[in-house]
């Protein structure tokens, strides 16, 4: 089971993060918004989670789907928070999760969030912020 420090630290390593890099949810949702720089060279993201088995029985499963959700969203925004206008690019970013054993309905149920949209498609299960809560 891998703890949300080593998710952090894994992220911070594969993505380049810079220093000041919190490691904790937040600073990985404001430095996944980031992206735009030298990493992505302003044309996008698309991260595979390998072995993600073992992130499915963690408890912060969850939270991390969101957090992914909640970063991808803000870097494909073209205005902040407060919706004014960034000075930055708008990137794409998605994320894929690869099991060695698929079964979608536990991954859908694990990933379970209040702030989630959980889906599930052929061969795939697709989770997305959900606007009510979210816009």
């Amino acid at each position: 089971m891998l703890t949300e420090q080593g998710v952090c630290d894994a992220f911070a390593a594969s993505l380049r993060f810079p220093g000041y890099f919190g490691r904790n949810w937040d600073a990985l949702v404001d430095c996944l918004d980031d992206l735009c720089g030298a990493v992505s060279n302003g044309v996008g993201v698309a991260g595979v989670i390998h072995g993600a088995d073992a992130l499915l029985a963690a408890p912060h499963f969850p939270l991390f789907v969101s957090v992914l959700c909640q970063g991808a969203d803000r870097a494909t925004s073209a205005v902040d928070l407060d919706g004014c206008p960034l000075e930055r690019p708008a990137i794409e970013q998605f994320f894929v999760f690869e099991f060695a054993s698929f079964d979608a309905e536990r991954i859908a149920w694990r990933a379970l969030h209040p702030d989630l949209t959980i889906t599930m498609g052929e061969g795939c299960v697709v989770a997305a912020l959900d606007p009510r809560v979210w816009r």
